[in-house]
């Protein structure tokens, strides 16, 4: 079905048409192959890096294409229509991009424009084994020597661990808490960076995600971003806006299962009508048409608070929060919806529903969101 939207500008629909051309013929048709290989689509990412894709909401002079965050959003949820994976890798390489773009000093900035247009691939390294949700908690450590850092511990649940070219790394410079906690910009060649074996997966198996275990990892001094104890404040600066770009795979995710849905209940016969026909069954998709556009306008809402400058760390809770649960309960029923058709992997909302489960745990877990959001009412 396709979606009615609003946009800024001529050049962004312009650029929406550009993302729905290139992911309907690079990425839907090699989605069920590369999750069955469990193969990342390394040269996806690249045309997409080519294309502009990569950098949307960054400034032009560093090599971005300075869009604004709701026009980025819907291009993420466009992705994430055709190939969760690669719009969830767009978001984790995005995200990867922002403490440097945001924090970094001009010297350090010129590593941007190749970021920016893909050659090199971003990883977030924040949460560890020991400890996702706390991530005040963290345990690795930097400790300086001169001109360089060394780096022990083990960061865990890392997206492109395998394939990164750069990892941002949240480490402990100082005392406990978040004021003792800085970022390094580590590259891929450093000696002490190890990336674990892949972990296995429920969905996004084209996504590699492993541990990173640092040990005595020699980092250059000049790759600090931000000062030294300044870490936790660009983490969670961050997060605010990774927030956005999981709901916004989500919405996408959601749209793509209901559109399959939907066009399968048209087709299918039962007691000598279309299932849609049947109003249990209408209802239910109803309900779904309607909770993914509460979803998109929410998500929305919260990307043009940011576009204003305006706080918005507690709306993008909202978002994430509201549009994850959406996704997971439309992936769940598309199932459903297709009976035991749903239930083998000829269709593809079998793996939408797999894939759904990880984006209410990824970016701070839902519970952690009704954390935030509810920590906010108590203080209003």
């Amino acid at each position: 079905m396709t979606v009615d939207r609003i946009l800024p500008t001529d050049e962004a629909h312009d650029l929406l048409d550009l993302t729905t051309e290139l992911a309907d013929r690079e990425l839907a048709p090699r989605a069920a192959q590369y999750e069955e290989r469990a193969e990342f689509p390394r040269e996806v990412l690249r045309t997409l890096g080519r294309a502009g894709l990569l950098g949307l909401p960054y400034p032009q002079e560093h090599g971005g294409a300075a869009q604004p965050y709701e026009v980025y959003l819907q291009v993420l949820e466009i992705l994430a229509g055709r190939w969760l994976a690669v719009a969830e890798a767009v978001s984790v390489h995005t995200l990867s991009c922002y403490p440097l773009a945001r924090f970094g000093t001009d010297e350090q900035r010129k590593l941007l424009p190749d970021m920016l247009d893909g050659e090199l691939l971003g990883a977030y390294c924040l949460s560890e084994p020991q400890g996702g949700s706390d991530a005040a908690a963290l345990t690795t450590r930097a400790v300086q020597d001169g001109d360089t850092y060394t780096v022990t511990g083990t960061k865990a649940w890392i997206t492109h661990a395998r394939v990164a070219d750069f990892y941002n790394v949240f480490c402990r410079t100082g005392g406990p808490g978040p004021k003792g906690i800085s970022c390094l910009l580590v590259d891929r060649a450093t000696d002490g960076l190890y990336p674990q074996t892949a972990e296995r997966t429920m969905g996004l198996r084209s996504s590699p995600v492993a541990q990173v275990v640092f040990d005595a990892a020699r980092v250059p001094a000049d790759r600090l971003i931000g000062g030294a104890g300044s870490g936790f404040t660009i983490a969670m600066s961050a997060l605010d806006a990774g927030r956005l770009g999981i709901a916004a795979c989500a919405v996408g995710l959601a749209q793509a299962a209901l559109d399959y849905a939907v066009g399968y209940a048209r087709q299918r016969q039962q007691f000598g009508r279309a299932i849609i026909d049947f109003q249990g069954l209408g209802f239910t998709l109803a309900d779904h048409a309607t909770q993914i556009s509460a979803a998109r306008a929410l998500l929305l809402s919260a990307a043009r608070l940011r576009d204003a400058g305006r706080p918005y760390s507690i709306e993008a809770a909202k978002a994430k929060l509201f549009a994850t649960d959406v996704a997971m309960r439309v992936t769940t029923d598309a199932v459903q919806v297709l009976g035991g058709a749903g239930y083998v992997l000829d269709h593809p909302v079998e793996r939408y529903m797999r894939e759904a489960k990880v984006l209410q745990i990824v970016e701070g877990t839902n519970q952690i969101q009704r954390l935030v959001i509810a920590r906010s009412l108590a203080r209003d």
